[in-house]
């Protein structure tokens, strides 16, 4: 039986019964019965002879083990023998007392030993649970701590008696109650927590979920406090009475942060793809705006091939390819702009400069397409000068700008006023037209990097939409503002753009213009470019203007030929192979006899940083490609008189 109740109950060796020295107790238990029985003899006699020992085997079986007690038992008997049967085992009686005596004695050690194991047993499990507890108040703990610090709430749903409670303060401070509110009903919670909108919802889950092996998961937002609604994530479990749910336990977690930040994702990730769109519309746009001119370009040369010296033909063609020529420029022009802003590389030249002067020069740049539109233009000027503390070139470019797009926009035969004035510290200029006028929805957008009105292939005005969102940079680079008004399709657009003024006197005349090219010496001129054809056809047309020109097709032949040549000005490319141009015009300066001479970088590079390498590496000049061969032609004859 104790082997049964161990393998069912079993204990940790700490819990085992605990026994004294064995024989000790045993001798001691022996000694004291045999003692206690001589001082019993005048009035037992030899009757029950072993009356004390069994008090012994007792003693000994609860103290000192099952090997003490069993000791003890034959101490007893052989006691017994010596001092109370004299006559020894002959006598019938004297045996079947032992035989007696030996089967209680092992009666009562096997009862004992039970009791004992069984004592051992209850408080080896008390033991145990005490330690139980004490883990489970532990876990208790632990679990509050990490609800409570992860932000965790427990509740609790009692079906039958239909109250819904929080569990944790986590849970009241998440539900927006306090531990001592009643208890609602969950129709009493829904309607006063739950949003109008989720609260169908939530029911919907609520009874998917009360079957067995479902759970409970939903998100739904929870009023708080007053108009505080906050974003809950709940997911529990029913239990069950049979098939019949009795509870819900779960857990609710304020997750609003977290769908802050999942609809800001959203949001980026729709903008992104929304860009994303718009980049590809422009890289197409852009591919269609460059092939537009190249078509004319290709067709003239074509035609100036086949020509035969028809003067009047071929200065017809030359007018068409230089003007698809400068629309080219002008849109690399404007993609270096606006690649210059977007990266805060653009620097203004700011001068007092009068506002009048600069819509003239802009209004000047668009007369020849205001013409061919049949446009009806009005101009309002300001009478006195409205002086502006800003860059001329860039504003010109801004209401430049403005005004093309009021042309393009606007049917043949449209009307378009530029009024200016000055209103306060703030110069106002207001550009409007009565053309096709822009969307509502389309307002806002107006002023994004790649937008286009008219994204259709029927589309008829060009661009890349790059326009206005430069405009507007450029405008508030100067401190002012652009504003851009529409009644909607077909009404008409206003673009107004306000600006700080000055109280500075009187500008001077300010003028874009170049001056006239001056009648000079020829001068050698050293041209190297990888580009054979670029080379060669600069040098051609440096020779047409009366200079002697030579090429060279990477940076080691330039110098070289420098030293034989010893030319008045180099005209290098930078990214040429063997040398770049900046350790070519190095090279050439170190040159004896060369180190004044006129070093002009002609490069495809035009950026702020990149003027900057050249003028660091010796260049005196940083022309962009390609180059107005008249501006060069002009270039030099600024140079002094070559000296030879």
């Amino acid at each position: 039986m104790k082997d049964d109740v161990a393998r069912e109950l079993p204990l940790p060796k700490k819990y085992e019964p605990r026994y004294f020295n064995g024989l000790l107790v045993a001798l001691a238990a022996s000694a004291a019965a045999g003692l206690l029985r001589m001082s019993l003899d005048p009035v037992l006699g030899v009757r029950v002879p072993f009356a004390t020992f069994f008090i012994a085997v007792i003693v000994a079986v609860r103290y000192g083990g099952l090997w003490s007690a069993v000791l003890t038992m034959f101490i007893g008997l052989g006691w017994a023998i010596v001092s109370w049967f004299p006559k020894g085992l002959d006598s019938t009686e004297t045996v079947l007392a032992c035989i007696v005596y030996l089967f209680t004695s092992a009666a009562i050690i096997a009862l004992g030993r039970q009791m004992h194991v069984a004592e051992a047993l209850a408080r080896g499990r008390s033991m145990q649970l005490q330690d139980t507890v004490q883990g489970l108040r532990a876990s208790q703990g632990r679990l509050q701590l990490a609800t409570q610090v992860s932000g965790i709430g427990v509740f609790e749903w009692d079906i039958p008696n239909d109250r819904f409670s929080g569990e944790n303060p986590e849970a009241f401070r998440i539900f927006g109650r306090k531990p001592d509110d009643p208890k609602l009903t969950m129709a009493d919670f829904m309607a006063r927590h739950l949003h109008p909108e989720d609260s169908a919802r939530v029911q919907l889950q609520l009874r998917q979920a009360m079957r067995p092996g479902e759970r409970f998961h939903v998100v739904f937002r929870n009023r708080r406090l007053e108009d505080d609604w906050r974003w809950l994530e709940v997911a529990g479990l029913f239990l069950f009475d049979g098939e019949q749910p009795v509870q819900l336990i779960g857990v609710v977690a304020d997750i609003s942060e977290r769908k802050e930040l999942e609809d800001s994702l959203r949001k980026m990730a729709a903008d992104l793809s929304e860009a994303d769109h718009r980049k590809d519309e422009f890289l197409a746009t852009l591919a269609h705006e460059l092939r537009n001119p190249l078509a004319p370009i290709r067709n003239g040369i074509e035609l100036l091939k086949r020509s035969d010296g028809n003067v009047t033909q071929s200065m017809g063609v030359l007018g068409v390819m230089e003007r698809q020529m400068k629309h080219m420029v002008r849109l690399v022009d404007d993609l270096i702009d606006v690649s210059r802003i977007t990266r805060n590389k653009l620097e203004l030249r700011k001068q007092p400069v009068d506002l009048a002067q600069v819509l003239r020069t802009a209004i000047e740049a668009n007369q020849p397409l205001i013409a061919e539109s049949g446009h009806h233009l009005e101009v309002s000027l300001p009478t006195t000068p409205v002086t502006l503390d800003a860059d001329a070139t860039r504003l010109v470019q801004v209401f430049s700008n403005l005004l093309n797009n009021a042309i393009k926009y606007t049917e043949p035969g449209g009307r378009i006023s530029v009024v200016a004035e000055r209103n306060g510290a703030h110069a106002r200029v207001a550009i409007t037209d009565n053309g096709s006028g822009i969307p509502a929805e389309m307002l806002p957008k107006v002023f994004e990097m790649f937008t286009q009105l008219d994204s259709s292939i029927e589309r008829t005005q060009g661009g890349l939409g790059i326009g206005l969102s430069m405009v507007k940079r450029l405008v508030e680079m100067h401190g002012g503002t652009i504003s851009i008004q529409s009644e909607g399709i077909g009404r008409g657009t206003q673009a107004e753009v306000r600006l700080p003024a000055t109280l500075a006197p009187e500008p001077a005349p300010w003028t874009i213009k170049a001056e006239l090219p001056q009648l000079r010496q020829g001068r050698r001129i050293l041209v190297a470019d990888d580009n054979r054809d670029a080379a060669d056809s600069l040098a051609k047309l440096l020779s047409m203007m009366g200079n002697e020109a030579r090429t060279a097709y990477d940076g080691v032949d330039a110098v070289d030929l420098a030293a034989q040549f010893r030319p008045d000005v180099v005209m290098l490319d930078i990214g040429m192979p063997r040398m770049n141009g900046h350790e070519a015009c190095r090279r050439i300066r170190e040159i004896a006899g060369l180190g004044n001479t006129v070093m002009i970088a002609v490069t495809g590079w035009g950026q702020d940083e990149d003027r900057l390498r050249s003028q660091e590496a010796g260049f005196d000049l940083h022309l962009t490609k390609p180059i107005d061969p008249a501006a060069v032609d002009t270039l030099l004859a600024t140079l002094p008189a070559p000296t030879r």
